[in-house]
C-alpha cells in the first residue's frame, strides 16, 4: 500500500530559515537592521524545525524498518544530519542572548550528536557497498557543515577551544570529501533531476568555514578568511554555469538545498561588507538581505502552496536513489 513518505531533506526547510535567520542577525549585531527580526526568523526556524522532526517521528513510527532504511541509504541519509545541525544555530543565535546556560546547554547537546552521526554515517559509508555515483553534494552535510556549524556556535557560546577543534574536524571533512565529490561531479553521469539542487551545497563549505572563522577570530579579516574567499568566489561563479539546469527544475522539498546554502554565502558577505567599510555599504548590506530574503521566502511561499495542494511530500513507499530527493 502506498504511504506518504516524509523524506529526510525535510529538515532542510528549518535549516534553511535558521540560515536566513543568521544573516539577518549578523546584519543586526552591526547595526544596520534590528537584531529582533534575525531572532523572530530563528524562532520561526525552531517552530518549523518541531514539526518537522514531528512529522518524520509519526512517519517511521508507522512502520517497521523506515528509520533503518533512511539511514543506510546511501543517497538519502547525509541530509538526516540536518535534524541535528539546525538546532545548534537556533539555540546559539537565538536562545544563547537570552539564556546563556540554556544556549550552551543545547549547543553542547547538539555538537555531541552531530559528531556522533557524522561518525557513524562515514563507518556506514566504509563497510557498506558504496558506488561513486550515488555521491552528491549533500554527503558535505554531515562532518563538514556539521563541524564548521557546530565551531560557529561553539564560538558563540564561549566555548573557544571546543570550537577550535570542530573547525579542524569540518575543514578537514571538507578537503577530502571534496575532492570525491568534486571527482563525482566531473567524471561521472550528471546526478539524476531530483539531485540536481544539491550542487546548490557547493557553495556551503567554504561560506561556513569563513563564518566559523570569522566567530572565533571576532570578525577579522586576516590570510585565512581572504583564502576561503577566494575559493568561496569560485564556488559562486561555478553556480553561476548552473543556471540553466536549475531553471529546468520541478518545485520539490530538495528545492530548500538552495535556501541555507545561499543564506551563509549572504552571511559571509555581510561579514566582508562590514569589515572592509566601503563608500555605499549600508546599501551594499541592504541589497543582500533583501536578495537573500527573497530567495528564502520565495521558496518558503511556493512550500506553504504546494503543501496546501497536496503536492509537496512523494505518496509512494521509499526507496533507494534518486526519488529520495
Amino acid at each position: 500500500m502506498a504511504v506518504q513518505r516524509i523524506p529526510l531533506n525535510i529538515f532542510g526547510m528549518a535549516f534553511g530559515l535558521a540560515g536566513l535567520g543568521g544573516a539577518w542577525v549578523t546584519a543586526g549585531q552591526a547595526g544596520h537592521v534590528p537584531v529582533i527580526v534575525g531572532r523572530a526568523l530563528i524562532g520561526l526556524a525552531s517552530a518549523v524545525w518541531l514539526v518537522s522532526v514531528g512529522w518524520y517521528l509519526l512517519y517511521v513510527g508507522g512502520g517497521k524498518g523506515r528509520l533503518r532504511a533512511d539511514l543506510e541509504d546511501p543517497v538519502a541519509s547525509p541530509f538526516a544530519s540536518l535534524a541535528l545541525i539546525a538546532p545548534m544555530l537556533m539555540a546559539s543565535q537565538g536562545l544563547a542572548p537570552y539564556s546563556p546556560a540554556a544556549g550552551r546547554i543545547l549547543v553542547d547537546v547538539f555538537l555531541v550528536l552531530t559528531v556522533l552521526f557524522g561518525g557513524w554515517l562515514t563507518g556506514q559509508w566504509i563497510c557498506g557497498h558504496m558506488e561513486l555515483d550515488r555521491m552528491h553534494p549533500g554527503y558535505f552535510l554531515p562532518t563538514v557543515a556539521g563541524g564548521l556549524v557546530s565551531c560557529a556556535s561553539a564560538a558563540r557560546v564561549g566555548q573557544t577551544r571546543l570550537a577550535e577543534v570542530m573547525f579542524g574536524f569540518g575543514v578537514i571533512c571538507w578537503f577530502i570529501l571534496g575532492s570525491m565529490i568534486t571527482g563525482r561531479l566531473f567524471h561521472r553521469p550528471r546526478l539524476p533531476e531530483p539531485l540536481l539542487p544539491t550542487m546548490a551545497i557547493e557553495v556551503a563549505p567554504a561560506a561556513i568555514a569563513s563564518v566559523a572563522y570569522f566567530a572565533l577570530d571576532q570578525g577579522r579579516v586576516d590570510f585565512i578568511a581572504a583564502a576561503l574567499a577566494g575559493y568561496g568566489l569560485l564556488t559562486v561563479i561555478v553556480q553561476l554555469r548552473l543556471i540553466p539546469l536549475y531553471r529546468r527544475l520541478r518545485f520539490t522539498v530538495g528545492t530548500w538545498a538552495f535556501t541555507f546554502s545561499w543564506a551563509v554565502v549572504a552571511t559571509t558577505t555581510l561579514h566582508w561588507i562590514d569589515a572592509g567599510g566601503p563608500a555605499g555599504h549600508l546599501v551594499y548590506t541592504y541589497l543582500v538581505l533583501a536578495a537573500i530574503t527573497v530567495l528564502i521566502g520565495g521558496i518558503a511561499a511556493r512550500t506553504v502552496l504546494a503543501l496546501a495542494r497536496g503536492e509537496l511530500l512523494p505518496s509512494s513507499s521509499p526507496v533507494s536513489g534518486a526519488n529520495s530527493s
